[in-house]
C-alpha cells in the first residue's frame, strides 16, 4: 500500500512537471522581452513573434499531438514532447537573431503541444478514481503556478544572468524529467483512430497562417503576401471545418458545436485569453520603458495580477459549483475588462505604479473567476466520453486567442503610439490595454448564453 502511495506521487510529480514547463515558457518571456528586443535590434511588431510563435504551434499541432499520443502511447509521446522542447530551448539559448529565436520557439511549442493533454492523460488514466479530483486539482494548481512566478523568475533571471538562460535552465530539467518519466510512469493508450494527414496540415496552415497575415500588416513596408497568405488560410480553415462534418471520426466534431454552452464556452475563452496576453506582451514593456523599472521589479510589479490566482481560484472554483458556470464566467470577464480600463484612467507616463495595483488586482481576480468557470462549461457541455477531445478544443481556442490577442494588442499599439520615445510608447500602451478591456467585455455577450445541463449525448 505504501509502495502504491509513492507511485502515485512519482505519478503527479513527473505530470505536473512538464504542465509547469510549457505554461511557464509562455510566461518567462514576457520580464525578458524588453532585453531581447534590445540586444537583438529588433520592434515590437518583431518582437511579438518570441511569444506567438509558441503559443499559435501549441494550438495548431495540439490535437495532432492528442491523436498520436491516443494511439501510439501516451507516455512515449509525453517524453518526446519533453525531448523536443528541450532541444528547442537550447536552440533558442543559441539564437544570434530574432528569425533563428523564432524557429527555436516553433521547435518547443511542437514538444510543448503534447506536453500538458499527455500529462493530463496519463495522470487521469494511473491515479485511482477515488484520488483523482484531489490529484488533478494539484496538477492545475502547478500549472497555474508558473503564471505567478513567470513572470517574476524571468525578471530575476534577466536582471542577474542573461535572457538566454531563461531558456537553458530547461535543459537539466528536462533531462531529469525524461530520464524518471521512462523509468516511473506507466504507458497507457486510448483511441486507436488513424491521425489524419490532412486535416492535420490544414489546421496549422489556417491556425499559422491567420496570425502571421495579421502581424506582417503591422510592418511600414507591407506588401501583397500578406493578403495573400490570409486568403489562403482562411480557405484552409473553411475547408477543414467542411471536412469535420463529413468524415466518420473528424479531428474536431461540428455537433459539440450543437451544444450552445459548448460554442459560448470556447469563444469565452478565445476572448479571455486573448485580452490577457496582449496585456503580458506590453506590461512589463510599458514598466521597464516607461516607468524605468529593471527587468526583476517589473516581474515583481506584476504579482498584484497573477498572484490573485492563488488567492481568488480556490474560491471561484466553490463558487462555480454554488452559483454556476454563468454567473462566475460572466463577472470574471467584467471585472477582467473594468480592471484593464481602469488602467488608462489612472495610469499616465507621470503617475505613480501605485495607481495600477488596485486595476491589476481587479482584472487578475476576474481571470482568476473566469477561467474555472469557462473550462467547466465547456466540458460539462459534452457526454464524458467526449471530455478529452473537448478539452483538447478548449485548449486550441485558448492558445490560439492568446496569439490572435497578442496580435491585435500590436497592431493597436502602432495604429495610437510608437516606440520610440516614453510618450508614444505610453500612448500606444494605453490604447492596447483599452483594447483589450473591451475584447474582455466582449465575452459577456457568450458567457451569458450558457445554458445548464447543456450535455450531448
Amino acid at each position: 500500500m505504501r509502495n502504491k502511495q509513492v507511485n502515485s506521487t512519482w505519478v503527479l510529480i513527473l505530470t505536473s512537471l512538464g504542465f509547469f514547463m510549457s505554461m511557464m515558457d509562455s510566461m518567462i518571456v514576457t520580464t525578458a522581452s524588453t532585453a531581447i528586443r534590445t540586444d537583438l535590434n529588433i520592434s515590437i511588431d518583431t518582437l511579438q513573434w518570441a511569444m506567438n510563435a509558441y503559443n499559435i504551434t501549441i494550438a495548431a499541432v495540439l490535437l495532432v499531438g492528442v491523436s498520436l499520443g491516443e494511439r501510439i502511447g501516451r507516455r512515449k509521446i509525453y517524453n518526446f514532447g519533453i525531448f523536443v522542447f528541450t532541444l528547442g530551448s537550447i536552440l533558442c539559448a543559441l539564437s544570434g537573431d530574432i528569425t533563428i529565436l523564432v524557429i527555436a520557439r516553433v521547435i518547443e511549442g511542437m514538444g510543448a503541444s503534447v506536453m500538458t493533454p499527455m500529462s493530463m492523460a496519463i495522470l487521469t488514466n494511473s491515479i485511482p478514481t477515488s484520488e483523482r479530483g484531489k490529484a488533478l486539482g494539484i496538477w492545475s494548481g502547478i500549472g497555474g503556478l508558473a503564471l505567478i512566478v513567470g513572470p517574476s523568475l524571468g525578471g530575476l533571471i534577466v536582471a542577474k544572468l542573461a535572457w538566454q538562460w531563461i531558456f537553458w535552465i530547461n535543459v537539466p530539467i528536462g533531462i531529469v524529467a525524461i530520464y524518471l518519466s521512462n523509468r516511473i510512469l506507466p504507458e497507457s493508450t486510448g483511441s486507436s483512430d488513424k491521425v489524419n494527414l490532412l486535416d492535420s496540415v490544414l489546421i496549422i496552415i489556417a491556425s499559422a497562417g491567420i496570425i502571421w497575415s495579421l502581424s506582417a500588416m503591422t510592418s511600414a513596408n507591407l506588401t501583397l503576401l500578406p493578403a495573400v497568405i490570409g486568403i489562403i488560410s482562411i480557405l484552409s480553415g473553411i475547408w477543414f471545418v467542411f471536412r469535420q462534418k463529413f468524415e466518420k471520426k473528424p479531428m474536431i466534431p461540428s455537433d459539440y458545436f450543437k451544444s450552445v454552452t459548448f460554442t459560448g464556452g470556447n469563444i469565452a475563452t478565445f476572448l479571455l485569453y486573448g485580452s490577457m496576453y496582449g496585456v503580458v506582451f506590453f506590461l512589463p514593456q510599458f514598466l521597464q520603458v516607461v516607468t524605468g523599472a529593471n527587468s526583476l521589479t517589473a516581474g515583481l510589479e506584476i504579482l498584484p495580477w497573477t498572484g490573485t490566482l492563488v488567492i481568488v481560484a480556490p474560491f471561484a472554483g466553490k463558487a462555480v459549483d454554488k452559483y454556476g458556470e454563468k454567473i462566475i464566467a460572466t463577472l470574471g470577464l467584467l471585472f477582467q475588462g473594468i480592471g484593464y480600463i481602469l488602467i488608462i484612467i489612472f495610469v499616465n507616463r507621470h503617475s505613480s505604479y501605485l495607481n495600477m495595483v488596485i486595476p491589476l488586482a481587479l482584472a487578475g481576480g476576474g481571470l482568476s473567476m473566469a477561467g474555472p468557470a469557462l473550462q467547466k462549461a465547456v466540458l460539462e457541455s459534452v457526454d464524458k466520453t467526449a471530455i478529452g477531445k473537448a478539452s483538447g478544443i478548449y485548449n486550441v481556442f485558448r492558445l490560439f486567442g492568446g496569439a490572435v490577442g497578442t496580435t491585435i494588442s500590436v497592431i493597436i499599439f502602432y495604429k495610437f503610439g510608437g516606440d520610440s520615445n516614453a510618450e508614444l510608447f505610453t500612448n500606444g500602451f494605453r490604447a492596447a490595454i483599452f483594447g483589450a478591456g473591451m475584447i474582455s467585455i466582449l465575452g459577456v455577450m457568450f458567457s451569458l448564453q450558457f445554458k445548464r445541463n447543456n450535455s450531448i449525448m
